[in-house]
């Protein structure tokens, strides 16, 4: 117990640095390829203005060659008299010759102004459908995807002017350095040959409700935290064989953890666990729910498609630690806080991830989310196009088959409007954006 202690203050002090690090500010392409374009476009009005203003000066003024000022500002010009032996006609001729030239010239200037401004058109309008393309919530994007493979179907999840810094709260996984250091897990061999090809724990543990609960961290980057306490609450329950119940409060871990991360800015997961096992958490339910001691703080936004939330901003902070339950809950603080057991890491072998999930319920993983996971509505989901956003907390609760495909099933914390009534499935057995690299889960302490 002592040797433990002292690894969690280790980790106390390594982590507090860390806090004082801002978040990247991110620009999004598209504006940058408008004001480009924008750009590129005055130069050349100007170069075309230019082009106006010589080409304003009289052809005659500027064929005899005298002086352009006098010319600009109206002077009259007298051309040189013509010598005796010229004759009239020979000066019309001169004369019709220097306006042919001019006109010519003219028009050759104006022709190629014009191409220009063609060429940048059609460069920016290029560039712009580029944009449109890579925009992770445009219906380019979701169309794109839908055209290069058939596994899983995306569709519109987002409004189309989310701004990205909300998108980017959504995934809040930090850099774990303290996965090793867990125990870690596997299952014997008679278990792995007893697993059925498809497992659902809702059948198995139906007295459990939770298993089908999702919920919602907000504009916040708490998936770390919510991961961890959905499977908490699942385990209490899978544990007494549904006899017994308890709602973890995802408030009370991201507020209360000092050395979990950095709340809304992110946080670990396995050190989510170490804090349940050492330091305990108290009950609490959604946001508005008055359900136990400490429910969630930050409001659901409106991060899907149009509805009656708030729309979402991004900046949501870390809500202040509260070491006292709400007004109502007739429990005091102290003594409501629950305990794990052990907390262990599962091996990343699917075969025994399906044994932990099977012998004793969900268990929490992270993975890399790419940008068409924001556009999931049902399917196996495989990474198709699209840049990495960041490190994701989900709880995994189950597998099967679906169309020949191994999946993992997995309840995300983005809301029930999201992806397959808040639920997704992703691609199994061959560590699909490390899916299977970082499982950790627990034993709660039954009381």
């Amino acid at each position: 117990m002592e040797t433990n202690m002292g690894t969690f203050r280790a980790a106390v002090n390594y982590f507090r640095p860390i806090q004082s690090k801002c978040l990247l500010i991110v620009v999004k392409r598209s504006t940058i390829i408008i004001f480009v374009c924008q750009v590129i476009l005055l130069a050349v009005r100007i170069v075309n203005l230019r082009h106006e203003r010589s080409s304003a000066v009289s052809p005659p003024c500027r064929a005899l060659r005298c002086n352009y000022t006098a010319c600009e500002h109206g002077y009259q010009v007298h051309p040189p008299r013509p010598p005796a032996a010229q004759s009239s006609r020979h000066i019309r001729s001169e004369y019709t010759s220097i306006n042919h030239s001019a006109v010519k010239k003219k028009i050759k200037k104006r022709i190629m102004a014009a191409s220009r401004a063609t060429v940048v058109a059609l460069v920016c309008a290029l560039a712009l459908a580029t944009a449109d393309i890579h925009n992770p919530l445009s219906d380019a994007f979701i169309n794109l995807i839908n055209s290069k493979q058939n596994t899983w179907r995306a569709g519109r999840n987002f409004p189309l002017l989310t701004p990205f810094t909300h998108l980017r709260k959504l995934v809040g996984v930090l850099r774990d350095e303290h996965l090793a250091k867990l125990p870690k897990v596997t299952h014997d061999a008679e278990l792995i040959a007893s697993l059925p090809e498809n497992f659902d724990p809702r059948d198995k543990w139906p007295d459990c409700p939770t298993l089908n609960e999702i919920r919602d961290q907000g504009s916040c980057g708490s998936c770390w935290a919510f991961g961890a306490v959905e499977a908490m609450t699942d385990r209490y329950c899978t544990y007494s064989n549904g006899t017994q119940h308890f709602h973890f409060s995802a408030e009370d871990l991201l507020s209360c953890c000092p050395i979990c991360g950095l709340g809304c800015n992110g946080g670990i997961p396995t050190l989510a666990w170490e804090y349940w096992k050492h330091f305990g958490l108290v009950s609490g339910g959604s946001y508005n729910s008055s359900q136990g001691c400490r429910p969630y703080e930050i409001a659901p936004c409106e991060h899907h498609v149009p509805g009656n939330r708030m729309p979402c901003n991004g900046d949501s902070k870390t809500p202040k630690c509260q070491k006292s339950c709400e007004a109502g809950y007739n429990v005091d603080y102290h003594k409501d806080k629950h305990y794990a057991k052990h907390v262990f890491s599962v091996s990343s072998n699917e075969d025994h991830i399906r044994a932990e999930l099977f012998k004793n319920g969900p268990v929490e993983g992270a993975f890399t989310v790419y940008s068409d996971l924001l556009n999931y509505k049902n399917g196996v989901y495989k990474h198709t196009i699209g840049d990495a956003l960041g490190g994701h907390a989900i709880k995994i609760l189950g597998w099967g088959v679906e169309n020949g495909n191994k999946y993992w099933l997995i309840a995300n914390s983005w809301n029930s409007d999201w992806g397959d009534n808040g639920f997704f499935k992703i691609l199994r057995g061959e560590d699909h954006c490390g899916i299977e690299s970082s499982i950790v889960a627990g034993e709660p302490l039954i009381v």
